[in-house]
């Protein structure tokens, strides 16, 4: 491969990319050319990319960037996968599909996640965090919990102290009125 199509390939990959934080690092066994087809197929589903790519250049690509260091232990035919809702999103798809028959073979060799090199045991452990989803749905639980709390212990305090002033009202109310016949 001549140093002008390298280069284009290292420019290529770069764009795609481009505003990326965290990737994957998968290695495709001995997937046939169907079995891979199929394979990014269910990922484009998720919204995951894809790319098998040269080691070399994809070092190249990723040089001076968050995700350099996913291949700095790399060997072998290797692809790299990125996007999904988030890493958690990701990690828990490419974990499942390890466990899928159609896919043997298909195993998670690493990747980068801040600047911070993943190993395989690492990506397992990130897929089972909670997704974005469920960290949101967590955190407004516990603020509405914390809301309603709050408001059952102002709404039972303020009851009680507006039944005291209406009581209180009544009375002086009757001690006018009481004043008034006399005179």
């Amino acid at each position: 491969m001549s140093k002008a199509i390298k280069d284009m390939l290292v420019d290529d990959l770069k764009g795609r990319l481009q505003g990326v934080g965290e990737v994957i690092v998968v290695s495709l066994g001995k997937l046939d050319s169907i079995k891979t087809a199929q394979l990014r197929q269910t990922l484009r589903k998720k919204r995951i990319s894809l790319t098998l790519v040269k080691n070399s250049l994809a070092r190249r690509a990723m040089e001076n960037t968050p995700l350099a260091p996913a291949f700095e232990q790399a060997a072998g035919m290797l692809a790299i996968a990125w996007g999904g809702e988030d890493i958690v999103d990701l990690a828990k798809e490419l974990d499942r599909l390890q466990g899928v028959k159609d896919f043997e073979g298909f195993e998670c060799r690493g990747g980068a996640l801040d600047g911070a090199r993943l190993d395989a045991g690492d990506v397992k452990q990130v897929a089972k965090w909670p997704t974005r989803t469920e960290q949101l749905s967590i955190l407004s639980g516990q603020i509405s919990s914390l809301g309603s709390t709050l408001s059952g212990q102002i709404l039972s305090s303020g009851s009680t102290l507006a039944g005291q002033i209406s009581s209180r009202v009544d009375d002086l109310e009757k001690a006018a009125g009481g004043g008034e016949a006399a005179a």
